[in-house]
């Protein structure tokens, strides 16, 4: 009997410390103070859409400009162009440089190369100056910059429908991979190089493999009847692929979507076998926007959900941060919710040590969001491996503002990137009618 007690001991003992490492209980860190909050722009539209650490220490933004003046200094006309802008590890601006040509072109996705130059990815409607090539109204365009910001060559793929790129990578081969959207009804079907596939109605995952020089090794779509957009992508271990993005389709690829739009994740091969899929969410509208590797072998993947059943095990008010862990075959380990009771959104997340930047905006004032200057603030959170909160701060003004990607540098600074159209509250001024938007805090 006394051995059968002692066992017992040990067995609960036991529990409460695996419990301990997945415990939620860790007390919320102080707010980040903001050490800068500065805008970028001219007298029309700026964005930015994506930041890189640099290997000197500095970071690489991307984003797009409509202006010819203010701090743009190299375009002639107000069409929309691809802008990036180097900063070193002080934050002192080394370099800006639009690319595009006299369409609408606009920056997604930067990442410094394995030279130490940079890719960026998003889409074109060009076929002039920088662009070479245009099938029809947005085509994906991809460029590889030097490390001074020169382009050493450039590709368009599309067809004559909208055909948008969101994510880049650079591969375990020293190539590219680049997902966005396919509109395979303008298509025609086109655009699976591998087998004939099926003719998808709407828009479907694209994901297409490059190589060094950015020559297409193949494509394929994924997807179903209706909407499917991929927001990003990350390589696996044995060279395949990861997608994350949103489906409202119940069809073809899709075969359990719960409600709506939910967060859709497939699985494919190194040469773009469709392994597995999943959907994750409720009968509500949920959208997976970034995913990153948790460092224990899984992934987590961030959004939004309006949900409040089925995977959502709970909704603050309107939409929510939403946050799910994933193992490498798909199995839903864990979820969380975070936000108040307005509308908060993820839009990225990126690893930084153990801990996890995740960059999003907020309307809320209350539960997990601490205050609200305006409209819309930017939102910047860090949470742990287990998903618990570490800190979190809104940054902004009266008007609309969104952090659309952030990073922390080695120096523990947190830099989010995105937009503004405020010119009071933490933003000191605003050029025009919307700014490229930085976020320095610590």
């Amino acid at each position: 009997m006394m051995n059968q007690f002692k066992i017992l001991i040990f067995a609960s003992m036991l529990f409460l410390f695996n419990c301990s490492k997945d415990d939620d209980s860790q007390v919320i860190s102080p707010e980040p103070n903001l050490q800068l909050a500065k805008t970028y722009g001219g007298t029309k539209n700026e964005s930015a859409q994506s930041i890189a650490k640099t290997n000197d220490g500095g970071y690489v933004i991307l984003g797009y400009s409509q202006s010819n003046d203010g701090d743009i200094t190299d375009k002639t006309n107000e069409s929309f162009d691809y802008w990036v802008l180097k900063f070193d590890m002080t934050h002192n601006l080394q370099w800006s440089k639009t690319y595009g040509g006299t369409g609408d072109d606009r920056g997604h996705a930067i990442i410094q190369t394995q030279d130490g130059g940079y890719a960026i990815l998003g889409y074109s409607t060009s076929n002039d100056l920088d662009v070479t090539d245009n099938a029809g109204a947005q085509d994906y365009w991809i460029s590889k910059l030097d490390t001074n910001g020169n382009i050493t060559w450039q590709k368009s793929f599309g067809y004559t429908g909208s055909d948008i790129g969101f994510t880049l990578i650079q591969t375990n081969d020293s190539g590219y991979f680049i997902t966005g959207v396919l509109d395979v009804t303008a298509s025609g079907g086109e655009g699976n190089t591998r087998v004939s596939g099926m003719r998808h109605a709407g828009g479907d995952y694209w994901a297409i493999k490059l190589d060094a020089s950015g020559n297409r090794e193949w494509s394929k779509y994924y997807g179903g009847g209706f909407t499917d957009t991929p927001y990003d992508a990350i390589q696996t271990p044995d060279n395949g692929y990861i997608i994350v993005g949103s489906s409202d389709s119940n069809d073809v690829d899709i075969q359990n979507n719960i409600g709506t739009y939910d967060f859709w994740v497939i699985k494919i091969s190194e040469t773009g076998t469709l392994i597995w899929e999943r959907s994750y969410g409720g009968t509500e509208i949920d959208e997976a926007r970034g995913i990153v590797d948790s460092g224990d072998g899984n992934y987590l993947i961030t959004g939004d959900t309006r949900s409040s059943d089925f995977d959502v095990s709970s909704n603050n008010g309107a939409a929510d941060l939403w946050l799910i862990k994933i193992s490498p075959s798909g199995d839903l380990i864990w979820e969380k919710t975070f936000g108040g009771s307005s509308f908060d959104v993820a839009r990225s997340i990126q690893k930084s040590n153990d801990k996890f930047i995740i960059s999003g905006s907020s309307r809320s004032a209350n539960g997990d969001v601490s205050s609200n200057q305006g409209q819309n603030d930017a939102w910047v959170i860090e949470v742990g491996s287990s998903g618990n909160l570490i800190s979190q701060k809104t940054l902004g003004g009266s008007e609309i503002d969104f952090s659309y990607d952030a990073t922390k540098l080695e120096d523990n600074t947190i830099i989010a990137v995105g937009e503004s159209s405020s010119s009071d509250g933490d933003i000191e001024e605003n050029k025009g009618f919307t700014d490229l938007l930085i976020i320095k805090m610590k």
